[in-house]
C-alpha cells in the first residue's frame, strides 16, 4: 500500500484509466461497426437497402427446369380445391397435376455450380420456394401431409443453408427479389419497379407486393438515420444531441410515410380477392394451426428442423431495424408501463425473433449487430432535450401498427367469415359448392391465423402495446 497513490490521486488515475478502457472499446466497437456495416458487408445497397440494386439474373442453363417450370406455373395454376372440378366443369382450369408430375420425374440437381454467387444463390431460393407453394397447393384437399418431391426439397435446403434463411417462401421471395426494371437503363426507383411472379395473375397480387416494396424502399431513410447515429463521435456532446433530435424528426416522418403506404392498399388491392386467391398460396406448414399436417421435405433427413411458416410482413428487415433502434420489447423482458394485459401475455412473443430465420442471413447479422449497439432509447431517457423527439418516433410507430391492425381485420378477420365466390360460383359444379360451404365454416369457426399459424390479432394487438410501452413519457 506504500507503494500507491494519495486516495485522491490513486482514485483520480482510476477514473482517467477506466474512462480511457471506456473510451478505447468505444472507439473498437465504431471502428468494427463502420468496418463491418459497409454497404455491401451485409448485403445492403446505399441507394436500395435490403433489395439488391439490380433484377437478379436468370439460372444457368443447367437449371433451365426449374425455371421453365416456373414460368409455366406463374399466374395460371389454380387453387387445388378449383381442381376438384376438372377442367371440363371448369373454364381455364389447368391441368396441374401434369405439372406436378412433370416435377415428380425430375431428378435431383446439384447446386455446386451456384456456391460461390450470391445473386444466383438468391435466384435459386426464389425459383424453388415458388414451385413448392404451387405444387403443395395446387394439390387436391386432403388430410394428409403434403409430400414435397425431393427434385424441389433437396436443393431448396441445400440453397437455403448457403443463404442463411428458412427452406420456404419468404418476404424476400415475393417482394426483395422478384421484380424487374420498367425502364432497364434507369436504376431502381419506386416508379420503376413491377413484379414479375404471381400465383393468382392478379394486379390484386402486383399492387399487394408494390406496396411492400414502396414501404422497404421508404425505410432506405430509416437505414440511413440509424447508420449515422451508431457512427456518432460521442452521442452526449451537443452537436450529437442536435443532430439526433433531427433525424429523429426525419425518422417520424418516414414512419408516418410507410403508414400511408400500408394503407394505399385498400385502394388497390380487393379484400376478397386477397383472402381467397392470393393469401392462400402463402400458408405454410401448419397455417391452419396445431392441428394442422405438416409439411414433409423429400430426400431432407427428417430430423433436421425447417423453419416453413411461409412469407410474412414479419419478415421486413426494415421493420425489425426500426424495433431495435428505437428499443421495442415484443419479448415483454422488461419492466415498463402499462403492464401487459392478459391477452398480451397469451401472443406469441418469440414471433419477431422466429421472423429473423426467413430473411436473408446477411440480413439478420446486420440486426445482431444492431442489437449490440448503443440504444437510442437510453441515450433519449437520460437526456431530456430527447424524450419528446423520441416518443413522437415511438407513437408513430404505434399508429402504424394500430393501422396495421384494421388492415388486417379487413383483409383477413372479415373475410374468415365470408365465402369464396369464385368456387361458389361454379354452380355446375356441385363439388365446389360443397367446398366452398365446407372452407366456409372452417375458416369461420376458429381465430384467424397467419399464414404461419399464429392467432392474428392476438399477435399484432401484442406488437402494437409492446411499441406504446417504450413511450419515455406515459
Amino acid at each position: 500500500m506504500d507503494i500507491l497513490p494519495s486516495p485522491p490521486l490513486f482514485f483520480t488515475q482510476l477514473v482517467h484509466v477506466a474512462l480511457s478502457v471506456l473510451k478505447s472499446r468505444h472507439q473498437i466497437r465504431r471502428s468494427d461497426l463502420a468496418r463491418r456495416r459497409s454497404a455491401y458487408s451485409y448485403d445492403i445497397h446505399q441507394q436500395t437497402g435490403f433489395f439488391p440494386p439490380e433484377p437478379l439474373p436468370k439460372l444457368p442453363p443447367v437449371f433451365a427446369q426449374w425455371e421453365e417450370a416456373l414460368r409455366d406455373a406463374n399466374g395460371k395454376l389454380s387453387l387445388g380445391e378449383l381442381n376438384e372440378c376438372g377442367d371440363e366443369t371448369l373454364e381455364g382450369c389447368p391441368d396441374s397435376k401434369a405439372w406436378r408430375a412433370r416435377i415428380e420425374g425430375w431428378s435431383v440437381i446439384s447446386i455446386e455450380p451456384l456456391h460461390n454467387d450470391l445473386r444466383l444463390l438468391q435466384r435459386a431460393h426464389l425459383v424453388l420456394a415458388w414451385l413448392v407453394s404451387f405444387y403443395v397447393h395446387s394439390m387436391p384437399p386432403s388430410n394428409k401431409a403434403p409430400l414435397v418431391p425431393a427434385s424441389l426439397a433437396v436443393p431448396l435446403v441445400q440453397v437455403s443453408r448457403h443463404l442463411g434463411m428458412a427452406p420456404i417462401l419468404t418476404f424476400a421471395d415475393t417482394v426483395l427479389w422478384n421484380w424487374e426494371l420498367k425502364r432497364p437503363d434507369q436504376p431502381l426507383s419506386s416508379d420503376n419497379i413491377q413484379f414479375i411472379n404471381t400465383f393468382s395473375g392478379t394486379e390484386d397480387e402486383r399492387n399487394f407486393y408494390y406496396a411492400s416494396a414502396l414501404a422497404e424502399l421508404r425505410g432506405v431513410e430509416i437505414l440511413r438515420i440509424i447508420d449515422d447515429f451508431n457512427n456518432l463521435p460521442g452521442p452526449g456532446d451537443l452537436p450529437s444531441i442536435t443532430k439526433i433530435s433531427r433525424d429523429l424528426a426525419r425518422l417520424t416522418i418516414a414512419i408516418e410515410d410507410i403508414k400511408e403506404i400500408i394503407n394505399s392498399v385498400r385502394s388497390v388491392c380487393d379484400p376478397h380477392v386477397f383472402y381467397w386467391e392470393i393469401r392462400p398460396w402463402f400458408e405454410g406448414s401448419g397455417a391452419k394451426g396445431p392441428d394442422d399436417p405438416g409439411w414433409i421435405y423429400q430426400g431432407v433427413d427428417e430430423t433436421e428442423p425447417l423453419d416453413l411458416s411461409g412469407p410474412s410482413a414479419g419478415q421486413s428487415s426494415v421493420m425489425h431495424a426500426l424495433d431495435i433502434f428505437l428499443h421495442i420489447d415484443h419479448k415483454l423482458q422488461e419492466r415498463r408501463s402499462p403492464a401487459p394485459s392478459s391477452e398480451n401475455k397469451r401472443a406469441d412473443h418469440g414471433f419477431m425473433e422466429r421472423m429473423r430465420r426467413y430473411m436473408p442471413g446477411q440480413h439478420r447479422e446486420f440486426l445482431e449487430l444492431l442489437q449490440s449497439s448503443l440504444s437510442i432509447r437510453y441515450v433519449a431517457r437520460s437526456t431530456p432535450s430527447l424524450r419528446d423527439a423520441y416518443d413522437s418516433a415511438v407513437a408513430a410507430l404505434r399508429k402504424l401498427r394500430d393501422n396495421h391492425i384494421r388492415i388486417a381485420c379487413l383483409y383477413v378477420v372479415s373475410m374468415s367469415r365470408t365465402t369464396p365466390i369464385h368456387l361458389a360460383a361454379a354452380s355446375e359444379c356441385p363439388v365446389a359448392a360443397q367446398i366452398a360451404r365446407q372452407q366456409d365454416m372452417r375458416r369461420s369457426e376458429g381465430p384467424a391465423r397467419g399464414t404461419g399459424g399464429n392467432e392474428l390479432a392476438i399477435l399484432l394487438k401484442a406488437g402494437r402495446d409492446a411499441t406504446r410501452r417504450a413511450i419515455l413519457k406515459g
